[in-house]
């Protein structure tokens, strides 16, 4: 098939977290199992532009990614000659994915596709959830659902999500939506920690210390770091690394927070951690924790478990289903006393937490590799293909 994947951002843009990696899976997995795969997307990197080639493919991983200008309203990642492009190019593609909403790239995407009968999928990612839309400008959004991404939706051959709880959120919209199909992220082989070369200094230093708890994500309100701060107080035995890039400058915050909890000193935020520093931190790791309060799915989930590092969600996350079903760690509630209860019982049960890194490796190596979801959604698309063959019969 071939297949055209929007998004909004895309490597070298790392600072956006999560979904840049899964599309990106995704898209090498299909592009290994011999489909021709094209990305559009821009190349807004934060308040600067990726130094990439525009309006030509680059090659990545056997993927075809375009790259176009935003000159204005990089808010919503305006793109006029990504417009031009996909009008150009949408007759050629067989299915279109686009990965995000509430952004002008996948909106113009879903607009073009259905003028030239091309079906597509919307992978929402964790953007369609009611209670975030609440928060975050809830009058603007719901505004923009109504005149826009309701049509989007819709008017899509299918929606898909990445976990069950990210399939209810979106049933709680009053849309009359397609078949919503969930379809889990996956990951690419872990290399083996012996292997993987030497980490930083600064992280040989903090994981050769005492046994530590690690977060590793975007430090933002939604993850839940709040809870997991006060919740140390009760855990006296243990410290906490916190990995991650702050883009809203919420970690002043946090650090008030440790203070007020007592907590300051068993607590540090080591930045952004990549390839052989974040492996080092999840191999030697006690456990790892993510407690938000809202995660459509949650890919550091699977690259803990496959380091063999046990891990600890609370039931919003998407990734807690696959947790319950490994028996690779704990979902546990989020109120900071009954979140240190649970760890405390489990981190004095050494041989338990042994057999939860066993079987995480185990679940992620049979189940969750890329190839394998790859063929879930290979099935999705053909479905999709077919289904729209017949309506224009």
């Amino acid at each position: 098939m071939r297949i055209l994947h929007v998004v909004p951002s895309y490597f070298p843009a790392v600072r956006y977290g999560g979904p840049i990696v899964s599309v990106h899976g995704l898209c090498k997995a299909f592009a290994q199992r011999g489909h021709d795969v094209h990305v559009f997307t821009t190349n807004v990197d934060g308040k600067t532009d990726s130094q990439v080639p525009l309006g030509v493919p680059v090659a990545m991983d056997g993927v075809n990614v375009w790259y176009f200008p935003v000159p204005l309203g990089r808010r919503l990642y305006w793109s006029p000659r990504m417009g031009r492009a996909l009008q150009l190019q949408m007759r050629s593609f067989e299915i279109m994915h686009t990965h995000s909403v509430f952004l002008w790239p996948t909106w113009a995407a879903a607009r073009v596709a259905a003028r030239f009968a091309v079906p597509y999928v919307v992978s929402p990612r964790g953007m369609l959830v009611t209670d975030l839309v609440r928060r975050k400008g809830r009058f603007a959004k719901n505004a923009w659902i109504r005149l826009i991404e309701r049509g989007n939706l819709e008017h899509a051959a299918a929606v898909h999500a990445t976990s069950r709880i990210e399939a209810d959120e979106l049933a709680r919209f009053a849309m009359d939506l397609p078949p919503i199909r969930v379809v889990p992220n996956g990951l690419d082989s872990t290399p083996a920690f012996e292997s993987a070369g030497p980490c930083t200094a600064e992280i040989e230093r903090l994981t050769m210390g005492p046994r530590y708890l690690l977060f590793i994500g975007r430090i933002n309100w939604k993850k839940g770091l709040d809870r997991l701060i006060s919740a140390m107080a009760l855990l006296p035995e243990l410290h906490l690394l916190i990995a991650g890039n702050d883009e809203e400058d919420y970690q002043p915050a946090l650090e008030t927070l440790a203070k007020q909890n007592g907590v300051a000193h068993r607590i540090r935020f080591v930045g952004p951690a990549y390839g052989t520093d974040k492996l080092v931190l999840l191999n030697r790791a006690t456990a790892l924790v993510l407690p938000s309060y809202s995660e459509n799915f949650g890919n550091v989930v699977l690259e803990a478990m496959s380091a063999g590092c046990p891990v600890v969600v609370t039931p919003e996350v998407g990734a807690a289903d696959i947790v319950r079903e490994s028996d690779a760690g704990l979902v546990l509630d989020g109120d900071p006393d009954r979140l240190a209860k649970g760890i405390a019982n489990l981190v004095a049960d050494p041989d338990r937490l042994k057999e939860m890194a066993r079987r995480g490796v185990h679940a992620v190596s049979a189940r969750y590799s890329w190839d394998a979801v790859a063929g879930d959604m290979e099935r999705l698309y053909l479905d999709c293909a077919s289904r729209q063959v017949e309506a224009l019969k």
